[in-house]
């Protein structure tokens, strides 16, 4: 059995920063790609970063390079993303991810996901 949790999103000002945390357990981490998605409400669900297991294969999606950065602690079976310059439109459920293929596609796993809501 897999589970991920997701923690550390909430209400921030726009320009502000949040960390978002997935803690991995069960059958998935080990050997996984790691990622984050993220949902708006009446959006479809997109792609937004991943990264390997030994944190030299990282993308991202257009709209985050060089504002988000994701990271993996995999003694602790961790993933990390730090969030900065936090605009209005990233306002969404960031959900966690692994997956087998660099790719992200297809997701074996999926958290259940976090709220992240910027305020203009």
């Amino acid at each position: 059995q897999a589970q991920m949790v997701e923690s550390g999103g909430g209400l921030v000002q726009a320009g502000g920063s949040l960390r978002l945390a997935c803690a991995a357990s069960g059958r998935t981490f080990n050997g996984y790609f790691m990622g984050w998605f993220r949902q708006a409400p009446g959006k479809e669900r997109e792609f937004v970063a991943s990264i390997g297991w030994n944190s030299i294969k990282i993308n991202y999606a257009d709209f985050v390079k060089a504002r988000f950065t994701i990271s993996r602690d995999n003694a602790k079976k961790m993933v990390y993303l730090q969030m900065n310059n936090l605009k209005p439109e990233d306002t969404a459920v960031y959900l966690c991810a692994s997956s087998l293929w660099n790719s992200m596609d297809p997701v074996d796993f999926w958290g259940q996901g976090t709220q992240v809501a910027v305020s203009s």
